[in-house]
């Protein structure tokens, strides 16, 4: 039946000619699949790396931050140990004139805690280096991350341009095909199969009947249930997989996208 989907625009379509559509429409996204399929993971390998320099360069903002926020506390610290030592000589100076053994206990209590405070200091300046050290250390890691996820995804990009350079022309002719094919089937009958192709293995939502068999989900199909397939009087689907079946010698309208 060579009947085209252009003539057929006025009249709904009958059950044989909506089962000649579906599984032209399989046969074209299947296509477009295989074309998807060539590019790979590499739209995802690159959205990935993406992720990664993106993450990359937060994270060497923040410790260029931690660094700087680690090197104003170090300064600090410093300050308070000059203003330490500056106590300590005047209260040394200071007990060289006491008048009893009372106010030199007091000046010499003072200097035990600006000593002390003194140690506080130098055991966080010690910490806080270590601590940027370390910090620095983890900056030269991520720049060299950094480099190389940036290398990698240049070298990806450039991938996946040339795959899609290749292969966008048959892509869009395909798309083309799907959606006029779509254009001729029912609102009801094109969400099924979008359904069943979404959660259905390969995306095959229209299979053939193979060696007696689903060819989908490859359950046995009794002999009259194919010969039910094989009249195309109803849509027929899988107990098993839930998949449109048709028989393998369903003819498609060779004009349908011309």
């Amino acid at each position: 039946m060579n009947t085209s989907y252009s003539r057929q625009e006025e009249k709904d379509l009958s059950i044989e000619e909506k089962l000649r559509a579906l599984h032209e429409l399989q046969t074209v996204v299947s296509e477009i699949d295989k074309i998807k399929t060539l590019r790979g993971e590499l739209p995802l390998e690159v959205q990935d790396l993406e992720d990664d320099i993106a993450g990359l360069k937060t994270r060497l903002v923040n410790l260029d931050d931690e660094i700087k926020n680690l090197d104003t506390a170090i300064n600090n610290k410093k300050i308070a140990i000059k203003d330490s030592q500056a106590l300590i000589a005047k209260y040394t100076e200071q007990q060289n004139n006491v008048r009893n053994n009372r106010e030199f206990d007091s000046l010499s209590k003072e200097i035990e805690f600006q000593t002390l405070e003194i140690e506080l200091s130098e055991k966080r300046i010690r910490e806080f280096t270590t601590d940027m050290t370390s910090k620095k250390e983890a900056i030269s890691e991520s720049k060299t991350q950094l480099k190389e996820r940036e290398e990698d995804l240049e070298r990806k990009k450039k991938e996946l341009e040339e795959i899609t350079e290749e292969t966008k022309i048959e892509e869009e002719k395909m798309k083309a095909k799907s959606e006029k094919i779509e254009s001729f089937i029912e609102p009801r009958l094109l969400t099924a199969f979008k359904r069943i192709r979404k959660n259905a293995r390969n995306g095959l939502a229209v299979v053939t009947i193979q060696r007696d068999a689903c060819g989908g989900c490859f359950a046995n199909i009794p002999p009259q249930r194919q010969l039910d397939i094989a009249s195309r009087k109803k849509i027929i689907v899988c107990e098993y997989c839930g998949r449109i079946l048709v028989d393998e010698n369903i003819n498609v309208i060779e004009d349908v996208a011309e």
